[in-house]
């Protein structure tokens, strides 16, 4: 008895050490994501480009993500994880390092693709690790902290873009050497593999298991998808609504701030809600609650302090809707489906985050005399409605 606990320790350790080491590589990243939007944003616009172009720059990542996603799942069946970590994160440092050398805007839109690819090798690779070894009484926690790592890091790299001041190449030289040193970390990780039945050597076994996740968990990837419209409509549209009802650029930013904090705050507590109340009764409840927040929001958009309060509930809600969806596709989801699974999390919620500036756009030109916050809070009811309408039971005998 005492000889195996001997032996349990210390695997013990180097789970809780092998979880730190990749919450804290997807902190990193985080920050070097939420640098980069409002660094290159403030760079163009003192350089002349239009808002569009600006905004048509920034897509470069989403794109990348989209382009490199299937061809994801058969390297790190292949080769494990730490190496496509690896791989991922030396991608993302070098074009970091890249990006004082030449300045031009197709330059950097190439940079940011090789961003999005790099940093979803990084995402995929490590969401799947973790879901893998999670337990699941504490697969909501660790996945909670997997978002909230994320969501301090991104919340906290715009507060390098102050620097340009000092020196435009500033901001990417520091971020790229904060990147170099996470990197390094991940060589004192051993190397693991995913749980396969059979390798994934073609296309039509590629698509089979696509499809057969889809049959399995479809209602898991839909929050990903929402929260991925979500903040990308947020954070490209509202500002340019928020002009338009009166409100200054310092008033939208403590807006947007305060969903940001909502929703790093309340990651951990919903997440470890989720293990003890059911991933579905946590994501039915927060959607329904979040429709409900952004409605009346609507109708206090004139007010700063309702619409702060507002948007302060709604990122407690809803801010957790990335993390959770992939908890769930974790419960429902064969562990050899499990790469796939966290694959498809990452295209719906690029596919979301494409989606939400277009559509917002659109919506913002062409009705004017509606709130934008209806779009919102009318997609966040429709993921509500699927998920209480979604039985497990049937989709087992589907697949079957």
């Amino acid at each position: 008895m005492i000889n195996s606990q001997l032996q349990h320790q210390p695997s013990v350790k180097k789970e809780y050490f092998r979880f730190w080491i990749l919450i804290s590589i997807v902190a990193i990243s985080g920050f070097s994501q939420g640098m980069l939007l409002p660094l290159i944003a403030v760079i163009f616009e003192k350089s002349g480009i239009s808002s569009s172009l600006n905004g048509l720059n920034a897509t470069g990542l989403y794109v990348g993500i989209l382009l490199i996603s299937p061809f994801m799942e058969q390297p790190l069946r292949k080769y494990g994880y730490k190496p496509v970590i690896i791989a991922g994160g030396f991608l993302v440092f070098l074009a970091l390092a890249l990006f004082p050398f030449w300045k031009s805007f197709l330059f950097w839109f190439v940079l940011r693709l090789l961003i999005g690819i790099g940093d979803h090798a990084l995402h995929f690779s490590t969401q799947t690790w973790i879901t893998s070894f999670s337990p699941e009484n504490k697969r909501g926690r660790n996945l909670s902290l997997y978002g909230l790592f994320f969501g301090i890091g991104f919340a906290t790299g715009p507060l390098l873009t102050p620097l340009v001041k000092i020196n435009e190449s500033l901001p990417f030289i520091l971020s790229s050497v904060l990147c170099f040193l996470g990197w390094l970390l991940l060589f004192t990780l051993k190397n693991d593999y995913p749980e396969q039945e059979v390798a994934v050597h073609s296309l039509k076994e590629t698509i089979k298991r696509f499809s057969n996740a889809w049959k399995y968990s479809w209602v898991a990837f839909l929050p990903p998808l929402g929260y991925g419209f979500l903040e990308s409509s947020l954070n490209g549209n509202f500002p340019v609504y928020g002009l338009r009802i009166g409100f200054d650029v310092g008033q939208i930013s403590i807006l947007l701030t305060a969903f940001s904090i909502g929703g790093i705050i309340f990651q951990l507590p919903l997440g470890i809600l989720s293990d003890k109340l059911g991933r579905r009764t946590i994501l039915s409840s927060i959607l329904f609650l979040g429709f409900v927040t952004f409605t009346i929001a609507s109708f206090l958009e004139h007010s700063q302090t309702g619409l702060t309060i507002c948007l302060f509930a709604s990122g407690m809600l809803v801010g957790s809707t990335f993390s959770l969806g992939i908890s769930y596709m974790a419960d429902l989801m064969p562990k050899s489906l499990l790469p796939t699974g966290n694959l498809m999390c990452g295209i719906f919620f690029s596919i979301g985050s494409l989606g939400g500036p277009f559509i917002g756009g659109l919506f913002i030109q062409f009705f004017k005399s509606i709130s934008f916050f209806h779009i919102i809070g009318a997609i966040l009811f429709l993921l509500f409605v699927a998920m209480i309408s979604f039985r497990q039971k049937r989709l087992y005998q589907a697949v079957e």
